[in-house]
């Protein structure tokens, strides 16, 4: 039943491949998947296998991946993505030796993958369970680890229907997991091979603030005024913050939206009504009358937020946000939408009033409202952000004590 729901899931990415992006993107890749295995697996090295599903998982096992290329070089990295919003902006990733698509988790597909590469160890990452792969490792004598895994009781895991989610956690060797509910929930379905780690995101954005370089373009942009960095926008965020934007001067606007297409940014430049140019056109002699940049790049966001007052992070009134820690280490307060039920460091940021949900254009307002007239009240925001993620860092150093190398 789950091989053939997986068919069925195939089948309709190959039937919306005329009408959809990134149904087109993942047919295209998934062509090329075996493709670039055959091509490019050394059947004499050794490989460590990391799979995220898409950017933000990525982040999470970065830290992992870099330390095994400072420690172990002997281990060549294959790297495999399920979404195109990972793969597309990190094929070109030079800290893995292979990067593709995961196949499509089909017993055939399977058995294919394994004839090309047999990996040593396995990580994935956060959410990422397949049943026909995970049993395949386990057969193999291949040992599976999942890293800042979280769980929640909504899950089909803790569900009397949910056995045959279940079956992929039987095989898996250790849970390195985020927060110690997690911990408990597998602790009543019988697991005790579970580590509170923590979230490897954070070693991942200590090190990015670490290393951050001045980008000159934004020491321009910014030139002492207070600016708003929204990052990973869509369109419902973009209709929050754009209004407000237009009609506060005093404030500078950075807008990274999370679908960089022509018609998306078109459609951001249709509705702001001051001076406005993508980042991609700039120039030493346009910038300085410019008050909203709009990135229309990859892997700059992260560098960006460092010359915010305040942060706003997207996907809030859709999918989930996406990555608040990578804000919240500039130690500036973070906004977000109501979708961030899911998300540890979002709950926790909260509790302490690091950070704010919003739910419309006027609790929008009103906090950026505050954060302008109540200095002390912006600073102490960010102070406890700031101090948060720093405080919570170290989740890699604790998974790599566990691992057996």
């Amino acid at each position: 039943m789950y091989s053939f729901g997986i068919f069925l899931y195939s089948l309709a990415i190959i039937l919306a491949y005329p009408f959809n992006r990134k149904a087109r993107l993942m047919v295209k890749g998934h062509v090329n998947t075996f493709r670039i295995l055959r091509r490019e697996v050394d059947k004499k090295a050794r490989y460590v296998w990391f799979h995220a599903a898409s950017l933000g998982e990525f982040e999470q096992g970065r830290p992992l991946m870099e330390r095994f290329r400072r420690e172990h070089p002997e281990y060549k990295i294959l790297l495999t993505f399920f979404s195109p919003s990972g793969y597309e902006v990190r094929k070109n990733y030079t800290g893995a030796d292979i990067i593709c698509y995961l196949p499509f988790d089909t017993p055939g597909n399977v058995m294919s993958f394994f004839r090309l590469v047999r990996p040593e160890m396995a990580f994935f990452i956060k959410y990422e369970y397949w049943n026909n792969f995970f049993l395949a490792c386990r057969l193999k004598h291949i040992p599976i680890y999942m890293v800042s895994a979280i769980f929640r009781p909504t899950q089909g895991f803790f569900h009397w229907w949910g056995f045959w989610r279940r079956w992929a956690l039987k095989c898996v060797t250790h849970f390195f997991v985020q927060n110690e509910e997690s911990k408990q929930l597998l602790a009543s379905r019988g697991y005790e091979n579970v580590t509170v780690t923590g979230d490897t995101r954070f070693d991942r954005v200590v090190d990015i603030n670490r290393q951050a370089k001045d980008i000159p373009f934004m020491e321009r942009f910014k030139n002492g005024s207070p600016v708003l960095v929204a990052g990973s926008s869509w369109t419902p965020d973009e209709d929050i913050i754009i209004p407000y934007f237009n009609e506060h001067p005093e404030l500078k606007l950075v807008l990274a939206p999370h679908v960089i297409d022509e018609w998306h940014l078109r459609e951001i430049e249709s509705k702001l009504k001051r001076p406005a140019m993508r980042v991609s056109q700039l120039s030493k002699d346009n910038i300085a009358n410019v008050e909203c940049l709009i990135v229309d790049c990859f892997g700059l966001l992260s560098s960006i937020y460092r010359y915010g007052e305040v942060a706003y992070v997207g996907g809030g009134f859709g999918v989930g946000i996406h990555n608040v820690p990578e804000a919240a280490v500039y130690g500036i307060p973070v906004l977000f939408g109501p979708n961030n039920k899911k998300f540890q460091e979002a709950q926790d940021l909260l509790r302490l009033g690091a950070c704010y949900e919003i739910s419309d254009s006027a609790s929008f307002a009103s906090l950026m409202d505050r954060f302008h007239t109540e200095p002390e009240f912006l600073a102490r925001c960010g102070k406890l952000s700031g101090d948060y993620i720093k405080d919570n860092a170290g989740a890699s150093d604790v998974i790599w004590e566990k691992l057996e190398l």
